[in-house]
């Protein structure tokens, strides 16, 4: 099945779950890097996340990935990344309480930005080869802490020092959140395509939900 290239608030990549699951599917959102930026959604078929799910699929889950035109950044566009997942859900069998944003390196500060600010629309956070912005707010990181995290680093990344992501690791888990770390001592920056082809990463995707509230009756 060919990922489908489609277009509304962005041009996006899509891959629809494999048709033999009967109930609602989770869906993973995947935001890029600087450098895949501009009207070509076949530069994002290179490499990472979207080349495994173009050659993997029919995969347990949505994919979707927009593209942001050049000059532009994720924060930028929050509310338009809001609006897109919102008319998947309307439009697709997506299970709104299993939705996973995932992004590498500009796509990963978007990430970090849209979880924080919309904490209850995920139930997972992948991050690889990016900082957290340092314009989140105090209650924007706790608000974080509700959502399991995995993060992935080079040791040879030249952009990203292993001491900053540490101190974020340590602060959310003060914090109460679940977070995991997995450095790669040999990897530099562009370590997503040895991130997304991992089994264990995989079955994370389609495994996490979002904490359900008690009700009490």
């Amino acid at each position: 099945m060919a990922i489908e290239h489609r277009s509304s608030l962005f041009p996006y990549l899509f891959s629809p779950v494999s048709e033999d699951t009967k109930k609602p599917a989770p869906l993973v959102l995947f935001l890029h890097g600087a450098r895949d930026r501009g009207h070509d959604l076949n530069v994002l078929l290179k490499w990472g996340l979207p080349r495994f799910v173009e050659e993997s699929s029919p995969l347990p889950y949505f994919f979707v990935a927009p593209q942001l035109p050049e000059g532009q950044t994720w924060v930028d566009r929050e509310a338009d990344v809001i609006a897109l997942l919102d008319n998947l859900i309307a439009s697709e069998a997506i299970d709104p309480s299993r939705v996973i944003v995932s992004g590498f390196s500009l796509g990963t500060a978007g990430a970090w930005h849209i979880a924080a600010s919309h904490p209850g629309r995920f139930a997972g956070l992948v991050a690889v080869s990016g900082r957290v912005p340092q314009t989140l707010e105090a209650k924007q990181l706790a608000a974080l802490k509700e959502i399991p995290i995995q993060i992935f680093q080079g040791g040879k990344d030249e952009k990203l020092s292993i001491e900053d992501t540490q101190q974020i690791v340590n602060t959310l888990r003060e914090l109460g959140g679940k977070v995991d770390l997995t450095f790669f001592p040999e990897g530099d920056h562009f370590i997503a395509d040895e991130v997304y082809t991992d089994s264990k990463l995989q079955q994370w995707f389609v495994s996490q939900s979002l904490r359900q509230a008690s009700v009490v009756s």
